[in-house]
C-alpha cells in the first residue's frame, strides 16, 4: 500500500493509526460497502461531506456511513440558516480530494470541521485516508483534537 499525505500528516502529529484496504467498486461508493469490506461495523465507519453555506462557505461534517446528514442541524452548527453538500463537481477544488475519498484531514485549506457526537463511543473509528481503497482507523479523540472538529449531533 502506498502512503497517502493523510498517514503523512498522522505520522508527523504522532497520531497512531491503522490502515485498511479495500475493494473500489465504481458503481458503489457507499460506505455501507466500504463498512462491509473492512470488517467494522456501519457506526465506526465515518464519511466526510463537505457543504456550502452563503455566509462563511465550506464547512466539513463527518458522520457515520449509513447515516444522513441533517442539514438544518448542520447548518446551526456552521452558523448559517441553509447549507447545502458541495455539488461533487467542486469537491476537488475546495478539499483536494474525490468523491470516495475525502477525508477530513489534509484538506487544502482547513475548514469548520464537525464531527458526529457518537463518534466518542468507540475506541476507534475510521474515515478516509484521502484515496479510494483506503481507510484509517484512529482514535477518535485524537482525531478531534487534530482537525480541531467540534463534536455535534448531526444526525436525521
Amino acid at each position: 500500500m502506498n502512503k497517502t499525505n493523510v498517514m503523512r500528516l498522522l505520522e508527523q502529529a504522532k497520531i497512531a493509526y491503522i490502515p485498511h484496504e479495500y475493494e473500489v467498486d465504481e458503481n458503489n461508493l457507499a460506505g455501507e460497502h466500504v463498512a462491509s469490506q473492512i470488517g467494522l461495523p456501519f457506526e465506526r465507519v465515518f464519511k466526510t461531506l463537505a457543504a456550502f453555506g452563503e455566509k462563511h462557505g465550506v464547512a466539513v461534517f463527518c458522520i457515520p456511513v449509513g447515516t444522513e446528514l441533517d442539514l438544518k442541524k448542520a447548518a446551526k452548527a456552521a452558523g448559517e440558516k441553509k447549507i447545502d453538500l458541495l455539488p461533487v463537481k467542486d469537491l476537488l477544488k475546495h478539499t483536494g480530494y474525490i468523491r470516495g475519498g475525502c477525508s477530513p484531514i489534509g484538506m487544502k485549506k482547513h475548514y469548520p470541521t464537525f464531527i458526529d457526537e457518537t463518534a466518542i463511543l468507540y475506541d476507534t473509528i475510521t474515515v478516509s485516508a484521502g484515496v479510494r481503497g483506503c481507510q484509517i482507523e484512529v482514535n477518535p479523540n485524537e482525531l478531534i483534537t487534530y482537525i480541531q472538529a467540534k463534536e455535534m449531533d448531526l444526525i436525521a
